[in-house]
């Protein structure tokens, strides 16, 4: 399904620009037989960069420019953008010639002048038409697209870098949080926008649309943050459940039926008897905007529209993966394995070891349910190790990027879930353990600013009991 919009998505963004491109001021720039695929790119970008005309003609330009981009291969892409970026690059002579001017001049406002001319020189020409993508129909798309592939080619056309990060400068400039808008989404909404919601949902996978049905029932909730410049895609959403207590399981929550009461936690029961919501899904829609944060924004947006409509709900929490801990416990018996240092205290490796025979791509024990007593408290033991001290070298942060974000959002971690996601994937990237966040809101800021600052977790007492 995603394929088959994704398709559509590019037809649309082609026969939106079809027009433009086939305007008198454009249609001079088709390429001659005898004219090399190189050499017809370049006179292109020349085009564009002339800036002859106004500004119809420069909209018309870039129309033709990004549609021929469009209906190239990956390959020929790729080649298209090296020349860009090589050809249509910075100046450094240029730059050169003002930072020795720079070093001679003995004057404040003379250096002050240098300085401003120094700025400009280090705009690449290319920017300019970028810049003019944002204005045409669906072009901010467009960009955040082209990041996207990018960021899909990094090992690929490492020459490609620069122009990534441009791109990310822009973008980061527009999609600053004061022009997003809060939107909820119901079943209501357009089908396009619901089928997007399928193709992008990263953390739980929606299996039909019966399913998506279910998540958009009355005591559920979904919201996404939308740009006017992509007012038909989602760039970040939320999925919630209002429920009566905390909830441990993921699949109760998600799969549970209209009729069913709730007491326990994990399942959905009806709005007016809810005293929390479950955020159990966050996930990022767009690919080209990765490294431009908002999901905190998000978070406690909802949190606060939720508080305004249904103003008896109590708890704000979530039911979050871990997907790290597999990965981090490879590390380190893989470490041990080899006669290294792990840093670990004895009680952790020892634990570790307890659980090396789970590990693997298939363990002996496929679910949580087959797995013994004891090797459960271990694992309990070491998950919560592992969200408390387990770190980021570079940056000193959670190594779970999980947890780094909400610990970063100023949640507490509440409580840990055994056998939380039960299904195959659940058991590979955690043993199915799955963890609770808590928003506990007199206590956001001051949560945050402790872990940001100092690197303190907020964790609560049964999780700290887990650690004796």
């Amino acid at each position: 399904m995603s394929q088959t919009f994704l398709d559509r998505t590019l037809d649309n963004l082609r026969g939106a620009w079809r027009e433009l491109r086939d305007s008198s001021v454009v249609r001079s720039l088709g390429r001659d037989e005898n004219q090399s695929r190189q050499e017809h790119w370049r006179r292109q970008i020349a085009d564009c960069l002339a800036g002859r005309g106004g500004a119809v003609s420069a909209r018309g330009r870039a129309a033709a420019l990004g549609h021929d981009f469009l209906r190239l291969d990956d390959d020929g892409k790729r080649a298209f953008l090296h020349l860009l970026v090589n050809e249509f690059g910075i100046d450094r002579d240029r730059v050169a010639a003002i930072m020795t001017d720079w070093d001679m001049a003995d004057d404040l406002a003379e250096r002050a002048l240098l300085e401003s001319e120094l700025r400009d020189a280090l705009v690449p020409p290319f920017r300019s038409i970028l810049k003019e993508f944002n204005s045409l129909p669906q072009g901010v798309k467009f960009l955040v697209d082209l990041r996207g592939d990018l960021l899909r080619w990094r090992k690929e056309a490492p020459g490609l870098a620069m122009l990534e990060r441009d791109l990310k400068t822009l973008l980061a400039a527009w999609f600053d949080i004061g022009f997003l808008e809060l939107e909820r989404i119901t079943w209501n909404s357009p089908a396009s926008l619901l089928e997007k919601l399928i193709a992008y949902e990263a953390v739980h996978a929606i299996q039909s649309w019966d399913d998506l049905k279910r998540r958009l029932a009355p005591d559920r909730r979904c919201f996404a943050f939308f740009h006017p410049g992509m007012p038909d895609e989602p760039l970040i959403f939320v999925e919630v459940a209002l429920v009566n207590g905390i909830a441990g399981n993921i699949d109760k929550l998600i799969q549970a039926d209209d009729d069913d009461e709730g007491h326990d936690g994990d399942n959905a029961g009806s709005v007016e008897r809810a005293d929390t919501a479950i955020f159990y899904s966050i996930s990022n829609a767009q690919a080209g905007l990765a490294g431009i944060s908002f999901g905190d924004f998000l978070i406690k947006r909802v949190v606060s529209q939720l508080q305004r409509d249904l103003p008896h709900l109590k708890q704000f929490c979530t039911l979050s993966p871990i997907p790290g801990l597999r990965t981090w416990m490879d590390r380190q018996l893989d470490a041990m394995a080899k006669g290294a240092e792990t840093g670990l205290p004895k009680v952790i490796e020892a634990a570790l070891n307890d659980c090396d025979e789970l590990m693997g791509p298939k363990p002996p024990a496929q679910s949580p349910d087959a797995v013994g007593e004891r090797t459960k408290t271990n694992i309990e033991f070491l998950t919560a190790w592992y969200l408390l001290n387990a770190k980021r070298p570079e940056t000193g942060s959670a190594f779970d990027p999980v947890a780094h974000f909400h610990l970063s959002n100023g949640a507490r971690i509440e409580r840990l879930n055994w056998n939380g996601n039960g299904k195959l994937d659940g058991w590979a990237q955690s043993f199915g353990m799955m963890v609770n966040y808590l928003y506990h809101l007199p206590m956001i800021e001051k949560n945050h600013e402790n872990y940001v600052g100092q690197g303190e977790i907020a964790v609560s007492s049964s999780v700290k009991r887990l650690l004796r």
